[in-house]
């Protein structure tokens, strides 16, 4: 049986205007491997609603899970957790549960909730709180979609909260052995051997130092055994 399959969303201007640099997609997909789901497919789309409406009715029925960073904070342009509700028919506003989280935390840290903290309170009705110990304003999952913050530290924590309740399968394990020699000239055997070992995922890394071309050669697969029986080959092969 195949594990179950993840596709990523993230959202945002600044990632598509090279202001801010994206982690979070690099963190998920090493989290998710580990927990034996697949990341199959990632989306960067701007923060316009036409176009994150799209993307996560698209990616929700496509996949068996779906994550998305960005957008759910208390800017004007944090708009995410309304796309995400106009993408299921669902309604949103300010949540009781949302708003007494928020509250006890500006109460500790002596600030005001206003009106711009409060929207970190709209929630889509029929969404289950994804919890966040770092900043306390939380996430959310409506069907199949796990709705995060674009911040890397609280993304993190949300994602800490979130694995526990996935269904995985088996983890993916790798072997990568490095190798000096250009892919024009490893081309050749390796395809051979992967077209030998059709359940495993065999991936050639190309780079170049000190004017050396050289490829990192990966072999992946659920199966250990075999993952070790290949790359034992694999190695004499490249000997």
């Amino acid at each position: 049986m195949s594990n179950p399959k993840a596709a990523m969303l993230v959202i945002g201007d600044e990632i598509l205007s090279g202001r801010t640099q994206d982690s979070n997609t690099h963190y998920l997909a090493g989290v998710l491997t580990d927990a034996g789901v697949a990341l199959k497919e990632v989306r960067v789309v701007s923060d316009e609603a036409p176009h994150i409406i799209a993307a996560v009715t698209a990616l929700s029925d496509a996949y068996d899970y779906v994550f998305t960073s960005g957008g759910i904070g208390p800017t004007h342009d944090d708009i995410t957790a309304d796309c995400i509700a106009a993408a299921f028919g669902d309604t949103i506003d300010i949540r009781s549960d949302a708003r007494a989280l928020l509250q006890a935390h500006y109460d500790r840290a002596g600030q005001e909730l206003n009106d711009a903290r409060l929207r970190m309170a709209r929630i889509p009705a029929t969404a289950t709180l994804i919890d966040n110990p770092v900043s306390t304003a939380p996430g959310f999952k409506l069907r199949n979609v796990h709705v995060m913050a674009g911040v890397p530290s609280v993304f993190k924590a949300m994602v800490a909260s979130v694995i526990p309740t996935l269904h995985g399968g088996a983890p993916l394990l790798s072997r990568s052995l490095r190798v000096q020699m250009g892919e024009g000239d490893l081309a050749g055997p390796l395809g051979t051997f992967a077209q030998n070992h059709p359940d495993l995922s065999v991936g050639s890394y190309p780079f170049q130092k000190d004017g050396v071309y050289g490829a990192n050669l990966v072999l992946r697969s659920q199966d250990e055994s075999a993952l070790d029986a290949a790359f034992a080959e694999l190695r004499a092969l490249f000997a």
